[in-house]
């Protein structure tokens, strides 16, 4: 017995030498398998999407189907593709490697981690638009059968039925790496060397979906804010309640704090950077799009064809070959510089001003959003706690201004970068033209008298002969002056001449021009007024400066009509004998009152009615005898603006051949209507 015990020990020890190896193996072989499982996974991933790129894709775009939304469909499938290639080469590579293959796959994925962000966090974002997409062509026989054709004629082994199979490949797929590492993390000892480096990506990848996940809810709130909304009053209405006004009062009331210094603003400097400089192109943009829409308003003017040009008989000389050559240029150059710049410059221009407006659309959302942040943030400082309403409201302010710092840099650098390709475009097109011109005018050029004459006696040329045509031009418009009679005043009707009485009361007699011919409005804020008409001057220059629109008031309407139909409201003076012109003076000596009439009779003097007269436009009872009744339109003869103490709050009149003061608020000026006529110069 005691032979055979040291035996059994030796047995025992063996045995239990087997059992304590065997875990070991099963996790190194569990660890193997998990690797393997990575690698041949991402092989067949990277397989299904090439298949989904190549061919799924490339068949439905032969197919020239314009209700099918590719973009929409497969969003950058190309840069998921171009990542995972790249990183399958690389796992592929850690073959082989024995125990370093743990650590090369752990720094392969901290490496990839920030490009695998990027592409995927914009597909996964889009994918919900992709679904959408897919359940909407389901609804439609035709284009489901296309697509399903397409799946049969290059995918027939995979027995999809729609195009969602391969759809949710990259959501699967980048989801399933921190369970993928998890797995092989599992089955490695915390005392291994690679234990740390596993765990560091794994946590990496974790934070990889934690990432797109945020994005994707910021872009849902962005997606929701984002959009311009052209609502009709009534739909502005019917979404008023109690909630939106106390929302919207709460909103301004903390703006007006904010501009009165009340409460502090909440500063973001980064944000604010970004902000201004996006205003900044967004106003290049407009003002840009104006001024080539403009442009090109004028270039199609310019193309009309002129008739009156065809009705001059020119055969030959100068005159003929500038009509040749404009007939080319109008013909030929100038059509295709049209199509040109509206291809190059006109609708690139348009695009990118239609993608300013969702991010103005955030911007301002922002603004709303953030005065809701500050007054919550208050109620929660105050308080404690706030809502589970009030909470969503604070991480929706977070989550817009997240996304717009993120953001606005990629997208102001983007949108800097195109404008200046239009406007490189512009300059390059403006230059061919004048090449083409130059070119086309060479070959009429020679054959001028002047063609080949040297550059300053041809400028000397030009000089003389414009010195000579502006001379005969001022003798015409000489001649033109001595015979053509000066228009006079057109009559005024009752109604019109109550309308300058209240015009002239408003603005002045200086203020006062009358319509020279009938004015018709084609543009907003132009009026239509007829000839004869009365109207005051309020600016002698439109809102952008141009002194051909003057802004009126037409005693009631106020708008702009061109400055060329008015002239200044004069009637015809007419010669009245017998009436000796008053002199008054405002000198402190002439404040009494002189009732004397001169001891001479003076001689009678040609003397002229003034354009304007003096009535009474109240009623006044005299209530002393140094004041005079007045009656409602009665003329008046002003004496003196003033009284004794040269207040000019009363004036001495003259009424019936009776003297006394009035209130001088109750005299108006008006016109005297005078019939019109044409005056010859004396």
């Amino acid at each position: 017995m005691a032979s055979a015990e040291p035996g059994s020990e030796d047995a025992a020890e063996a045995e239990e030498a087997v059992y304590e190896a065997m875990p070991c193996d099963r996790t190194e072989l569990s660890q193997r398998l998990a690797v393997e499982e990575l690698i041949a996974t991402e092989a067949s991933y990277v397989h299904n999407i090439q298949l989904c790129v190549c061919d799924i894709r490339a068949h439905l775009q032969k197919k020239q189907l314009p209700e099918l939304d590719l973009e929409g469909l497969f969003s950058n499938t190309d840069d998921i593709l171009h990542v995972s290639r790249r990183f399958l080469k690389a796992l592929e590579a850690t073959a082989g490697q024995g125990q370093e293959q743990l650590h090369s796959i752990s720094t392969l994925f901290q490496e990839f981690k920030e490009e695998m962000e990027a592409v995927y966090k914009i597909y996964c974002a889009s994918y919900d638009h992709a679904l959408q997409l897919v359940e909407s062509y389901r609804r439609e026989p035709r284009l489901q059968e296309e697509i399903l054709d397409t799946l049969n004629a290059t995918v027939p082994h995979t027995g999809a039925s729609d195009l969602s199979f391969f759809l949710v490949m990259p959501v699967q797929r980048v989801t399933k790496y921190p369970l993928l590492l998890g797995k092989i993390l599992e089955n490695t000892p915390s005392s291994a060397s690679a234990h740390s480096a596993l765990q560091a990506a794994a946590r990496a990848m974790a934070q990889v979906n934690a990432n797109i996940n945020e994005y994707k809810r910021r872009r849902e709130v962005a997606t929701k804010y984002n959009k311009a909304e052209h609502l009709t009053l009534r739909d502005r209405l019917a979404r008023l309640n109690t909630h939106s006004i106390a929302k919207k009062t709460t909103r301004l009331s903390r703006l007006l704090m904010h501009e009165a210094g009340i409460v502090a603003k909440t500063e973001d400097k980064e944000y604010d950077d970004l902000e201004e400089k996006f205003q900044c192109v967004a106003s290049s943009v407009a003002t840009l799009k104006e001024n080539v829409a403009s442009y090109l308003g004028h270039f199609e003017a310019f193309l009309l064809p002129a008739p009156h040009r065809c009705d001059l008989q020119v055969d030959e000389g100068p005159a003929l070959q500038h009509r040749r050559l404009s007939e080319l240029l109008r013909g030929t150059v100038f059509p295709e510089f049209k199509r040109r710049v509206d291809r190059l410059v006109w609708q690139p221009l348009c695009s990118l001003s239609d993608t300013l407006e969702g991010p103005q659309q955030l911007v301002k959302k922002r603004l709303d959003k953030l005065l809701d942040y500050e007054e919550i943030q208050e109620r929660k400082s105050e308080l404690g706690s706030v809502s589970y309403e009030e909470e969503a409201a604070m991480n929706t302010y977070l989550a817009i201004n997240d996304l717009l710092v993120a953001e606005l840099p990629q997208f102001n650098r983007v949108a800097v970068q195109l404008l200046g390709q239009i406007l490189r475009s512009f300059s390059a097109l403006q230059l061919d033209l004048a090449a083409q011109v130059l070119h086309h005018a060479e070959k009429e050029l020679e054959q001028l008298p002047h063609g080949h004459m040297p550059l300053p006696s041809f400028w000397k040329v030009v000089e003389d002969t414009l010195q000579q045509s502006g001379a005969q031009l001022r003798a015409f418009c000489q001649a033109f002056d001595t015979v053509t009679p000066s228009p006079g005043t057109e009559p005024l009707t009752p109604a019109e001449e109550r309308k300058v009485l209240s015009l002239v009361s408003k603005h002045g007699p200086d203020k006062l021009y009358q319509v020279t011919s009938n004015i018709s409005g084609s543009r907003d804020l132009d009026l239509t007024l007829l000839r004869g008409q009365i109207v005051a001057l309020l600016q002698s220059a439109d809102t952008k400066g141009n002194t051909g629109r003057w802004l009126v008031d037409a005693g009631g309407p106020r708008g702009f009509v061109p400055a060329a139909k008015l002239r200044p409201y004069s009637p015809a003076q007419v010669q009245q004998p017998g009436m000796d012109l008053l002199t008054l003076d405002s000198g402190t000596e002439r404040r009494r009152h002189s009732y004397q009439f001169p001891e001479a009779p003076r001689p009678q003097v040609a003397t002229f009615t003034p354009t304007f007269q003096v009535v009474a436009g109240f009623s006044f009872a005299a209530r002393s005898p140094q004041e005079v009744t007045l009656q409602a339109g009665q003329p008046v003869l002003v004496l003196e603006p003033h009284d004794k103490k040269g207040s000019t709050e009363w004036s001495l009149v003259e009424v019936n051949g009776q003297r006394g003061y009035v209130p001088s608020s109750y005299l108006v000026t008006v016109p005297v209507r005078e019939p019109a006529g044409w005056s010859l110069p004396v």
